[in-house]
C-alpha cells in the first residue's frame, strides 16, 4: 500500500484498540453505516486485466483494495465469477477469498457472486464452509443464476451439450440451503450426506439483474443485492418485487437490499471521465461478444465509435456514477434516495492500478469513513 494507506491502516488499528468493534463482528447481514454516510459502503471487485498487464498482477491490486479498504473503513469487499474473459481474472471467487481473508483480519468479504447453475450445490457449500471455519463471522455467500460466461464455456463447466437452462435454480437453491443448515428429511435422497466441514452457514445473498431472484430473496426472506452497475433500467422494479414479496425469516424480519454502482473518483470530472471510459468500452464489447482485456484510456479515446456504439457508451456512462468526489457523493446519494437502497456497493474497473485505489480512497475520505479522515 501507499504511504497514506499505511496511515489509515495504523488510524484503524488506534481506532479497534480503542474500543470499537470489527466490521466482522457486526450483524452478519446488517451493515453499519460509517463517517458521514448514511448506509454502509462497500466494493465489489473483478480483478480487471489491463492491456499491459498479466492476471497475477491483476490478482495482487485486488489484494491490495482489500487490505486498503479494510483500513479505510468499507464494511465487505465481494469478488464476482466470470469465465473466458481475457480482462477479468476472478474466475474463482473461493480461491481468491481464501487469499483476500488471509491478507485481511476484520473485513466481510463475499461472492458477488457464485454462479449456482456452474456447481454442484454440495461444492459450494463444502467451499464456502471451509472458509468460514478459516474466517469465521466473515464470509458473505452471494448467488447469481446467470452463466457468468458464453454458453460454450457454461457447457464445459457444467459437463453437458444439452441445452442450458436456470429453471432448477430453485431447486439447486433448496439443496445448497440445506446442505449448509440442518440437512434434509429423512426420505430425500441427499439425507445421509454431509457437507464437511460444516462450521455454521455464512449469510446467503441472492443476486440479480432483473426481477425474478428478487421474488425468490423475497420470498426466503434473504437479502438482496441488485447489480445496477449493468441492468440500471430494472433496478426499482426489482427491488419493489423485493420488498413486496418478502417474508420475514430466521435471517431477516425485514428487506435488506444492496445496490452495486460504478463509481468512479478523480480530482477532476475529466479525469474521472477518462478512467470511466475503458469501463464503458470494455462493456461495449462484451456486449458485442468480443470480450478482451480492459483497454487504455488511450485506446478508449481513439476507438472510431458508430453511432449505436457512442449510444451505448453515453448511456452507461449516464448510469455510472464519476467525477470528483463531491459529485461523486451527490450521485451516490441521490441513488441511494431514489432506490431506499440499504447499502452500496461500489465497483470501479479502473485501467491504472494507483489511479483505482486512489478512485476509493477518495469516496472514502469524503464520507469521512473512519479510517481515511
Amino acid at each position: 500500500m501507499s504511504t497514506a494507506d499505511d496511515r489509515a491502516a495504523d488510524r484503524a488499528d488506534e481506532s479497534r484498540t480503542a474500543g470499537d468493534r470489527p466490521a466482522a463482528e457486526s450483524d452478519p447481514v446488517r451493515g453499519r453505516a460509517q463517517g458521514r454516510s448514511a448506509v454502509p459502503l462497500s466494493i465489489l471487485d473483478l480483478a480487471p486485466v489491463g492491456v499491459p498487464t498479466t492476471p497475477g498482477e491483476a490478482l495482487t491490486t485486488t489484494t491490495e483494495l482489500a487490505r486498503a479498504a479494510e483500513a479505510w473503513g468499507y464494511h465487505r469487499m465481494w469478488v464476482a465469477e466470470h469465465h473466458g474473459m481475457p480482462g477479468i481474472a476472478s474466475s474463482s471467487p473461493s480461491v481468491v477469498l481464501a487469499h483476500l481473508a488471509a491478507a485481511t483480519s476484520t473485513i466481510r468479504l463475499g461472492s458477488g457472486g457464485v454462479m449456482l447453475p456452474n456447481h454442484a450445490p454440495l461444492v459450494v457449500a463444502e467451499q464456502f464452509g471451509t472458509l468460514e471455519a478459516l474466517h469465521p463471522g466473515r464470509i458473505d455467500l452471494g448467488l447469481g443464476r446467470a452463466p457468468g460466461t458464453d454458453q460454450g464455456t457454461a457447457r464445459a463447466l457444467r459437463r453437458t451439450t444439452g441445452s442450458l437452462s436456470a429453471d432448477d435454480f430453485p431447486q439447486q437453491l433448496g439443496e445448497l440451503l440445506a446442505f449448509l443448515g440442518d440437512g434434509f428429511p429423512a426420505d430425500h435422497p441427499y439425507a445421509e450426506v454431509q457437507s464437511v466441514p460444516h462450521a455454521g452457514s455464512p449469510p446467503v445473498w441472492l443476486l440479480g439483474s432483473s426481477g425474478f431472484s428478487a421474488q425468490v430473496a423475497g420470498a426466503l426472506g434473504l437479502p438482496f443485492a441488485f447489480a445496477h452497475h449493468f441492468s440500471a433500467q430494472n433496478t426499482l422494479p426489482a427491488l419493489e418485487l423485493y420488498r413486496e414479496s418478502f417474508q420475514p425469516s430466521s435471517v431477516l424480519s425485514e428487506p435488506y437490499a444492496l445496490i452495486g454502482v460504478q463509481a468512479i473518483a478523480a480530482d477532476t470530472d475529466q479525469a474521472a471521465y477518462d478512467l470511466a471510459l475503458p469501463i464503458a468500452l470494455s462493456m461495449l464489447r462484451l456486449r458485442k461478444g468480443e470480450p478482451g482485456r480492459l483497454p487504455s484510456p488511450e485506446e478508449a479515446r481513439a476507438y472510431p465509435y458508430d453511432e449505436l456504439e457512442r449510444s451505448f457508451v453515453d448511456g452507461w456512462l449516464a448510469d455510472a456514477v464519476h467525477g470528483t468526489p463531491d459529485r461523486v457523493e451527490a450521485g451516490l446519494e441521490e441513488l441511494r434516495e431514489r432506490t431506499g437502497a440499504d447499502e452500496l456497493m461500489l465497483t470501479a474497473n479502473i485501467y491504472d492500478r494507483a489511479a483505482k485505489l486512489r478512485s476509493y480512497e477518495l469516496i472514502a475520505r469524503r464520507y469521512e469513513l473512519p479510517g481515511a479522515r
